[in-house]
């Protein structure tokens, strides 16, 4: 699995055989590669909710903190996290502040919020953000795997992963994989460069297909993040707790979303 994580996720898939999985934006065969099936999954809001909570809800100290240093206030709040324990906020989020694409394809449900108290910090509610989207991740490929599509390993790119190794290490905690992250800023422009070789001329490039270009430029960081076992056992628990959740607000159980919705719009 490829995931290409940015201000949304795009969670890419090959598989030998065509199946039908709930909430998958599509299926088409020699699209990724000849003879394979490809599939896509997503999230819908992944770094747009990271950016949201830096824009809107960090208070001036962290601002002049990051000033002070040099660095961003999402440096910032990663710093502050640092020796944080899984599960020690007592926060759960939802990552459904864009709606939600895979697996419910619906895109009239909001982000949520639990747990928070007087003591809840900044950073607090920034690495709840972060592990709502891992658990997203985990639901994708449990749909993926419950498909019969086995995920044997996986692979983030893009800039947030180049960026924030927390990022990496809360997804590789909460899914239980070991996970590689592509070794470029700008994996699509690498990409699409790759695919420009391999359309030129091969006495010219000396490539005689993409497989070939990309063996040759494409870059994987050597480090492999690597699961924290401690921090599995209590993600698991939440991860169940995320599942509940994702039932109770997302499946017609309680419709308090989208009747918060048609308040606020009527009222616009």
């Amino acid at each position: 699995m490829m995931i290409i994580v940015g201000t949304s996720s795009v969670h890419m898939m090959l598989g030998e055989k065509e199946v039908s999985i709930k909430g998958f934006s599509g299926t088409a065969k020699d699209a990724i590669m000849p003879g394979y099936f490809g599939y896509e999954a997503g999230q819908s809001s992944v770094g747009d909710q990271y950016a949201w909570l830096v824009d809107n809800c960090v208070p001036e100290s962290y601002e002049q903190e990051a000033r002070m240093k040099g660095i961003s206030v999402h440096q910032v709040l990663t710093e502050h996290l640092q020796g944080y324990k899984a599960g020690s906020s007592g926060l759960l989020a939802l990552d459904w502040f864009n709606g939600v694409r895979t697996p419910l394809m619906d895109f009239n449900l909001n982000g949520l919020m639990i747990g928070m108290n007087l003591l809840t910090k900044p950073e607090e509610i920034y690495m709840a953000l972060i592990e709502s989207t891992a658990y997203g991740t985990r639901l994708i490929i449990e749909e993926f795997e419950a498909a019969g599509l086995d995920v044997h390993s996986i692979t983030l790119s893009g800039g947030i992963p180049v960026k924030n190794e927390l990022v990496v290490q809360v997804y590789a905690d909460v899914c239980n994989r070991e996970i590689k992250v592509v070794d470029s800023t700008q994996s699509s422009a690498l990409g699409a460069a790759i695919l420009g070789v391999a359309a030129a001329n091969p006495k010219l490039t000396g490539f005689q297909n993409a497989n070939e270009a990309a063996k040759k430029l494409g870059k994987v960081k050597e480090r492999i993040w690597k699961p924290n076992p401690e921090n599995v056992e209590i993600y698991n628990k939440l991860y169940q707790e995320y599942q509940t959740l994702c039932t109770y607000f997302g499946t017609g159980e309680n419709d308090v979303m989208k009747r918060l919705n048609e308040i606020r719009n009527s009222r616009r």
